[in-house]
């Protein structure tokens, strides 16, 4: 599982370097093969291990395709996929289309989401958390049903 938000950069040559914290299990787990492709609701990008990016195209091909919403987040999510394997010095390379939507340049965030991570341009993942942050102090957070018996 991956959690926290580790500050991280990007080279001139698109590429990023993946904390060592996390190498050895993606090394084993994945064999630092991944799959990165588009957040449709945030500006950032979402980075999968290869087996986790399985379980969400077998989702995805469950979907219709004479849906148009349903056929919209498959040609968002799977057009922008692409394979990142990570090199011995546990690097990636992000593709330009990807670093473009993500408006990524020099300074990045890499945040731990359980079974995935995204990856934010630091100004945008600052943006958000302050976003959050006044929704919550300002009281207009709102539990869904879901979240109603949800504790920490």
């Amino acid at each position: 599982m991956f959690r926290g938000a580790t500050t991280i950069n990007l080279d001139s040559k698109g590429r990023l370097a993946i904390p060592a914290k996390y190498r050895h299990a993606l090394s084993i787990d994945c064999d630092g093969k991944m799959v990165c492709t588009i957040d449709i609701k945030q500006p950032c990008l979402l980075l999968y291990p290869l087996p986790e990016w399985q379980v969400i195209e077998k989702k995805l091909t469950q979907l219709s395709s004479m849906n148009p919403t349903e056929r919209r987040l498959q040609r968002l999510l799977l057009g922008h996929a692409d394979d990142c394997d990570m090199d011995k010095n546990g690097r990636l390379l992000i593709s330009s289309p990807l670093r473009l939507h993500a408006g990524l340049e020099k300074k990045l965030m890499l945040v731990g989401q359980l079974n995935k991570f995204e990856i934010w341009s630091e100004e945008a993942w600052q943006q958000q958390i302050a976003e959050d942050l006044k929704v919550e102090q300002e009281g207009d957070f709102e539990l869904n049903e879901r979240l109603e018996d949800f504790s920490l």
